[in-house]
């Protein structure tokens, strides 16, 4: 009995170390292939724990090989925006400017019950309040209300009016300029090159975060930046 109670705690102490190690974000939200690990990771802990006979590293070295994987393929993700988006994928635009995209759901397999659930949780029973909605990777989807709809801020009672709020336009993420969002904000790579000389960056790779918003206009974050603060 002893030796079965010190195999449980070990293994224990293996698996809480291996979610450790994968990162916070794991334990709330978890992309497709986290969750893989995650069931493997459990199922493989307990075979040596229910079994006095099987060899305590029957378990440990399995869930330690998954644990490297992971870490691996999360380097390279964060590295390649190809490898990325085969990994985790993208996030999809279900509802844009108040109007359901009926292409992107049933790409998706998405219903409309799944998707007014959905935006029940998130709080909003009424379609018609909802601006723009957002299925992330995770499965969890984004709402962003439209303006009648929100909730009051205390920068909305600064203001006469409240503004409407938009999804902000994603121009570069980690040096990589996005075509698609570029289009999709009307504006051109050489608007794009303007904002950037006029902060001192010469190159896209500089950049970090650029993004725009019509309300809030044009962000940027070098890279390295925080790290200097």
């Amino acid at each position: 009995m002893l030796v079965l109670v010190i195999r449980t705690l070990i293994l224990y102490a293996v698996v809480v170390t291996s979610m450790r190690i994968m990162g916070k974000r794991q334990i709330g939200e978890l992309q497709p292939s986290e969750l893989v690990v995650a069931i493997m990771i459990s199922d493989l802990a307990s075979v040596p724990m229910q079994a006095i006979d099987i060899p305590l590293l029957s378990g440990v070295i399995p869930v330690l090989t998954l644990i490297v994987a992971e870490v691996v393929m999360s380097f390279i993700s964060l590295k390649s925006k190809t490898a990325r988006r085969f990994i985790t994928g993208e996030p999809s635009i279900i509802i844009y400017n108040g109007h359901v995209n009926e292409g992107e759901l049933k790409r998706l397999r998405f219903n409309l019950n799944d998707l007014q659930e959905q935006l029940r949780i998130g709080g909003f029973p009424n379609l018609t309040d909802v601006e723009v909605a957002v299925l992330e990777t995770n499965g969890q989807i984004s709402i962003i209300p439209k303006k009648d709809a929100r909730t009051v801020t205390v920068r909305d009672m600064r203001l006469q009016y409240a503004v409407r709020e938009n999804l902000p336009y994603m121009f570069i993420s980690d040096g990589v300029l996005n075509q698609t969002e570029l289009k999709r904000s009307g504006k051109t790579e050489k608007w794009l090159m303007e904002q950037l000389k006029r902060q001192g960056i010469a190159h896209i790779k500089e950049v970090f975060i650029a993004s725009y918003d019509e309300n809030d206009g044009f962000y940027l974050q070098r890279k390295g930046e925080e790290d200097e603060k």
